[in-house]
């Protein structure tokens, strides 16, 4: 959460009227165009527990933005239902542009394992854009009897149901990027749903479970510290943050390439305008050095593209998941 005091934002609004900052336009050009109006504290929800990816990327950016307004933005984390608590928290905010949300696979692309939800994510949020994405690391105890993927396959069917994976709920990224790797491996491991990634983790780090495709920034220091070991990487290139760790194509799964992303989204009622400036100030404060590499180190590559690209991105990544969920027959019913 961003605080500042009465003292401190008279002194960030007088800077931001002499100079911009990171390279963006000053706050007195802001005020101009009448969003964000100055005093008044904008939010930012991440729809899951805190200390997960979405919750580093929305602190992140909420640091990034209240430099550039002059004025508070805060995060607030409002989890359950797989993200959709907060993706209709969101959907319900007045129409001004102030209440903002991290979205994710599960929120945009996923939602179809749910039956029936109390509003339509594809109708009632609106995505300004796609803020970034990752490959997820596929994650183990130290103790679990492989060290590649092909030694996990091959242990999965050995003992079908005797490998259990967490995830941060039922359509979360961090399930669907098990799922597919069960699809295409055939490895009949078992799917153990949380209440966000954090509780997994937690269960990971005790021997509860055994693995988790993970996004990177939650099991990096884990990873380097030796309490979990990573057997591959989901994208088409290894993490230089994991440099020595293989790819799931390196690994023989040519076929098991995904990454997980997330965006910022709005409300659908909010308008147009006020959606454009949001998204041009989002690139802007995505395009500075100092925030992109932020999202490096913690295993990301920003993405920041226009309403259009944002659109038609997402369009795409709803076919993808949708297949998945009907092939593997996957409910949060």
């Amino acid at each position: 959460m961003i605080k500042t005091s009465a003292g401190r934002k008279a002194a960030m609004l007088a800077a931001a009227i002499s100079a911009s900052v990171a390279g963006t336009a000053p706050v007195a050009a802001i005020a101009q165009d009448g969003f964000p109006q100055p005093g008044r504290q904008l939010r930012i929800i991440v729809p899951f527990t805190a200390g997960g990816s979405s919750d580093v990327q929305a602190r992140m950016l909420a640091d990034r933005l209240s430099r550039l307004w002059g004025q508070p933005v805060v995060v607030e984390n409002k989890p359950g239902a797989g993200g959709h608590l907060g993706g209709r928290y969101v959907a319900d905010q007045p129409a001004d542009g102030y209440t903002l949300m991290v979205g994710s696979i599960g929120l945009h692309a996923a939602y179809g394992v749910y039956g029936k939800l109390a509003y339509d994510p594809a109708r009632d949020l609106r995505v300004v854009t796609v803020l970034a994405e990752m490959p997820h690391v596929v994650v183990a105890t130290p103790g679990l009897a492989a060290s590649n993927l092909a030694e996990l396959t091959a242990l999965a069917k050995k003992a079908p149901g005797t490998v259990n994976f967490g995830s941060a709920g039922v359509g979360s990224s961090v399930h669907m990027m098990g799922e597919l790797y069960k699809l295409q491996a055939g490895a009949p491991i078992v799917h153990v749903p949380y209440r966000g990634s954090s509780a997994a983790l937690n269960d990971l780090l005790g021997g509860q479970i055994q693995l988790m495709f993970e996004n990177p920034p939650t099991v990096l220091s884990h990873i380097r510290g030796g309490k979990l070991k990573a057997l591959a990487v989901t994208g088409s290139q290894r993490l230089p943050a994991l440099p020595d760790v293989p790819t799931a194509a390196e690994s023989g799964l040519k076929d098991y390439v995904a990454t997980s992303w997330t965006t910022v989204a709005v409300s659908s009622k909010v308008p147009e305008a006020i959606v454009k400036k949001l998204n041009d100030d989002i690139r802007k404060v995505v395009a500075t050095p100092e925030f992109r590499k932020g999202l490096q180190e913690q295993g990301m590559s920003a993405v920041a593209n226009s309403l259009p690209e944002a659109q038609s991105f997402v369009a795409r990544e709803k076919q993808r998941w949708d297949r998945v969920i009907a092939e593997g027959h996957i409910s949060a019913q």
